[in-house]
């Protein structure tokens, strides 16, 4: 069991719902004229879009999962799977 959940959560992935683009991310940070703001803005500017920053922000999340669903959410949600 330990094993299968050790592949479990080092397999989780995190995907973001919905379409988001790069005018999408425009319109939320219109408001915000902070550094952090300015500097995102630009880099998706300089990339064309927010693909790759997407894809960063779920494999560097993915990293926080354990925190939140660990071996023991795992251990339950697959105890009440194989007893249904």
């Amino acid at each position: 069991m330990k094993e299968l959940i050790k592949y479990l959560l080092g397999n989780l992935q995190i995907d973001f719902q919905g379409e988001i683009t790069l005018e999408t991310v425009r319109s939320f940070l219109r408001e915000d004229d902070g550094r952090e703001a300015r500097q995102l803005l630009s880099k998706l500017i300089e990339e064309k879009g927010v693909e790759d920053m997407l894809i960063t922000l779920a494999d560097c999340l993915k990293g926080h999962i354990q925190s939140g669903i660990n071996e023991q959410v795992v251990r339950e949600q697959l105890s009440l799977y194989s007893d249904s």
